[in-house]
């Protein structure tokens, strides 16, 4: 393992010398997802690098790769961006991320990830990578027990809250034992729906409805993202208001999201390009957590579920959808 990891971060090297001589920077880019969830993404990082004088067109290539929602397809792509002779790799996504993180690679990775990499097992402290692989994780799981405070001023009456969340998802008892401290101050109860898979999920709402919960809490990763939908049907049937931590849930009905602002973490990562591709080890960039947050809150969905929001969260909100 050693032996590898040495061997791969020479070649980084070998890259990052071709790359001062032929002064055209060559990334790869590869996700599971689609294009259209990414697109805001995509465009902060583009403008990011521009700003740092990676130009496409110019001195910058960029080649895509997205698994339209089969992370599948993964290897094989990443195995067509290195045939591409890319100079660093951008991964989006834990879906890929860690399958990525699997793979023998000749090249540095730079990553944007919903989890705790040390607890995925890729990194050994955010602040020491220690592998050829570094970038920014999206998980502030202390937001999860701001998400409560923000819940207890609109429900002041509120008592018991459902959270859902994906137990495989790095880093998700990090977020469970904010989420357990702050209810405990808030003098809520919380009930656990683990969602793996999606029959799993279904098992999960079943026994919601069973039970006392009057709200959802959504754990953020790419599992909830995509059956968003799903979870958020439930309970406006039921009008119960639903929070998470990013804005997607918020532009497809939860009543309020509170966290990171993704599209600066996105543009971040053209930090880490312009670092490694003049010569910075993976190994040595420390893994950056958020630090810029954005509420949102959505007056369709509080009209629909019959809540009126309190106006000390409207003056503090960023985006009301309306």
């Amino acid at each position: 393992m050693v032996l590898g990891t040495a061997f791969a971060l020479a070649l980084t090297q070998v890259r990052s010398r071709t790359h001062a001589a032929d002064q055209v920077l060559r990334l790869g880019w590869v996700t599971a997802q689609e294009p259209p969830s990414l697109a805001p993404m995509v465009a902060a990082l583009r403008a990011s690098l521009a700003r740092l004088g990676h130009v496409e067109g110019q001195n910058l290539v960029i080649a895509f790769r997205y698994g339209d929602g089969s992370v599948d397809r993964v290897p094989e792509q990443v195995a067509e961006l290195q045939g591409l002779g890319i100079d660093i790799l951008l991964a989006q996504g834990g879906p890929a991320v860690n399958v990525v993180s699997g793979l023998p690679l000749a090249v540095p990775v730079a990553y944007v990830f919903s989890g705790d990499p040390v607890s995925a097992g890729f990194a050994k402290s955010l602040a020491h990578p220690e592998s050829n692989m570094t970038g920014l994780t999206l998980m502030a799981a202390e937001m999860n027990g701001k998400l409560l405070e923000i819940l207890r001023e609109m429900v002041p009456t509120l008592r018991d809250v459902a959270i859902v969340a994906n137990p495989e998802h790095p880093g998700s008892h990090i977020e469970r034992d904010y989420t357990d401290g702050a209810a405990t101050q808030l003098g809520l109860r919380t009930a656990y729906f683990p969602a793996r898979t999606r029959s799993e999920l279904a098992s999960s709402l079943d026994a919601m409805a069973a039970s006392p919960a009057r709200a959802v809490s959504i754990f953020s990763d790419s599992f909830a993202v995509a059956n968003r939908r799903q979870i958020l049907d439930f309970a406006i049937a039921r009008k119960m208001p639903v929070m998470s931590g990013w804005p997607v849930f918020a532009d497809s009905g939860a009543l309020c999201t509170y966290g990171p602002r993704l599209v600066d973490s996105y543009a971040r990562l053209a930090s880490y390009v312009d670092r490694i591709a003049k010569g910075a080890r993976p190994a040595d960039l420390p893994i950056e957590r958020p630090t810029t947050f954005e509420l949102v809150l959505n007056q369709r969905t509080a009209n629909a579920i019959g809540l009126k929001l309190p106006q000390s969260l409207l003056v503090r909100a960023d985006r009301l959808i309306s």
